[in-house]
């Protein structure tokens, strides 16, 4: 359902103060619910654990780092997602210390550099990353206790997770309180998140319990959950979009979670778990999109679908559930048959895959944040959306655009209980981004007549032509991808030698696939001149001044961080390119 007369509901939900306030409360409305569903070995059945479980575990943990002397002390945690992942996150920050969640595809130097950065006292870690944790250990002073996931028992130098949790249950049997009625700061900073980029670059974000807490409880009052959900967790938890949209809102609103065993299997694990929302970022549901069309197309069925979904859009017969799950059943089954929300964050997404699931049955929205907001800023209603836009500001949070330009163009800034505490001993970093309570997000946006936010581009992106033109990188690649012939694409501008003006420039990486089935085996050359030719189909359809004037084709994919998103900024660009 997507109505504006939704536009100003809102979601009722209990308060938390904290996000000790929010398990707790939790385990007590929910207590036999499922809250996890996990795989002990690799393609194995699924195994759930109930939300009491869940504050047992925690309970046990936590009570157990304190009685190791991590009382106040830094505990980093780094691995692939599991139910144990949350577990130290939550045993850390809910009345031990400050958790330090960490990017498990680090190479160990930098995993160096981190630790020694955020003076870590304690590392929670996945078996698979044994290996790397002990080679970063081997340089660095001052990490007490090593802890291994999967350890069976305790061993010379790394202790065991499950033992750890059985030590703690003991001590609590044996009236042992020190965690469980350890008060909460909700002011203090609680986890400490490095941004993504190299160690040099990367900036730690200070959050505390209030920040995390007031973002899951007013996200709520947008997006609600609705009862059996689950959610299927793809997303890595050390970055905050999962953890806090995904694994706190989820068992802040009772939701069950299942853990994904990888981005190869999330269509094997929708099914076996039976998922009604997962969140995810474009590159995920645009590869999705992707692969609906071309199996279409493969079956002879793209024309008729194409004519339902231009039908379900025109007179909004997606509004309809039970009839477009029936006109879309193919779509529906490959899902699991009980989707029935996307979320995409992270980055910008193309709007017409927003149109296109929604117009088969499967409503999806799109939000806006940063780390340093715990990240929500503005998020689409479940219930009313716009899928060009961001959303609206979340509730608690005001958001302004300043410095305007005649279209409405300005930096976004915002403030609310959700603005982070400052970066990690990087006063002149924090001052330049937070300004009398103000967040400066530098981005890009405009908000339209009915107050919902678009995010127009990154302001260190922006390219500036010499008659004062701003032009946004993202918005071209957005033409340049609607071209079912390019996988992926950066743009950014270049200076003109002959003129000295600022040109945009393409980086293109084709879809070969796509090529190969559609026009056969091509030359260097003639893949050269095909491109040129998609390029100046896109370039009509922009204004002369935001039209590409090189590109350059390449051969591999780009770099990516772990949340899928292109590492803009790590990419060579100094290949003579073609032009155009």
């Amino acid at each position: 359902m997507n109505s504006r007369k939704y536009k100003d509901t809102f979601y009722q939900f209990r308060y938390i103060n904290d996000l000790k306030d929010m398990l707790n409360t939790s385990a007590e409305l929910f207590a036999e619910q499922n809250a996890y569903l996990v795989k002990d070995v690799p393609g194995g059945e699924y195994r759930p654990i109930p939300y009491f479980q869940v504050k047992k575990d925690v309970d046990a943990l936590g009570t157990r780092l304190i009685d190791l002397g991590l009382k106040g002390k830094k505990i980093a945690v780094i691995g692939e997602n599991s139910y144990k992942w949350i577990v130290s996150y939550l045993g850390t920050v809910n009345g031990t210390g400050i958790v330090v969640p960490l990017d498990r595809e680090l190479p160990p130097q930098e995993i160096v550099h981190l630790l020694r950065r955020a003076e870590v006292s304690a590392i929670i870690h996945s078996k698979k990353l044994e290996n790397t944790v002990r080679i970063a250990l081997s340089q660095v002073e001052g990490v007490q206790f090593r802890i291994c996931m999967e350890a069976e028992t305790h061993e010379e130098g790394v202790l065991s997770f499950d033992r750890l949790i059985e030590e703690g249950q003991a001590l609590i049997e044996q009236g042992d309180k020190r965690f469980t009625d350890a008060p909460i700061d909700r002011e203090a900073m609680c986890s400490l998140l490095f941004t993504s980029g190299t160690t040099g670059l990367a900036k730690g974000v200070m959050l505390s319990h209030k920040n995390i807490s007031a973002n899951v409880y007013n996200m709520s009052k947008y997006v609600k959950i609705e009862s059996p959900g689950m959610g299927l967790s793809v997303l890595p938890m050390h970055h905050s979009y999962e953890m806090t949209c995904h694994i706190f809102t989820g068992m802040y609103q009772g939701m069950c979670v299942a853990i994904c065993e990888g981005l190869k299997h999330i269509q094997k694990n929708m099914k076996e778990s039976e998922a009604t929302v997962m969140l995810g970022v474009p590159l995920i549901f645009e590869t999705m999109h992707k692969k609906i069309w071309k199996q279409a197309e493969s079956s002879g069925k793209a024309e008729i679908m194409k004519k339902m979904v231009r039908l379900s859009k025109k007179t909004k017969l997606y509004n309809n559930q039970k009839m477009i799950r029936r006109i879309f059943g193919q779509l529906h089954q490959s899902t699991g048959n009980h989707m029935s929300l996307f979320i995409a964050g992270g980055a910008a997404i193309n709007p017409e895959v927003i149109r296109d699931y929604e117009a088969m049955g499967v409503p999806m929205i799109q939000g806006y944040g940063m780390t340093e907001n715990a990240p929500i800023i503005a998020v689409n209603r479940d219930r009313y959306s716009k899928a060009d836009s961001v959303g609206k500001p979340m509730p608690g949070t005001e958001v302004r655009i300043i410095d305007p330009d005649r279209d409405g163009v300005g930096e976004i800034i915002c403030r609310g209980p959700s603005v982070m505490i400052g970066y990690y001993n990087d006063p002149e970093a924090t001052a330049q981004v937070l300004r009398d309570g103000w967040l400066y997000t530098g981005d890009y946006g405009r908000f339209d007549e009915d107050g919902f936010l678009y995010v127009c581009g990154r302001k260190k992106n922006v390219i500036v032509t010499k008659n004062g033109k701003n032009i946004f990188p993202e918005e071209v690649e957005y033409y340049l991808l609607k071209s079912k012939y390019i996988e992926e694409v950066m743009v950014y501008g270049t200076t003109d030698e002959r003129t000295g003006d600022a040109v945009v420039r393409a980086d293109i990486y084709p879809d070969f696939t796509a090529i190969n089935e559609d026009l056969g085996e091509m030359s260097e050359e003639g893949l050269k001149d095909f491109m040129k030719t998609v390029v100046d189909e896109t370039n009509e359809e922009m204004p002369l001044y935001k039209r590409v004037k090189r590109f350059r084709i390449r051969q591999e994919e780009f770099e990516k961080t772990t949340t899928r998103k292109i590492k803009r900024h790590s990419q060579p660009q100094n290949d003579d390119p073609q032009e155009d």
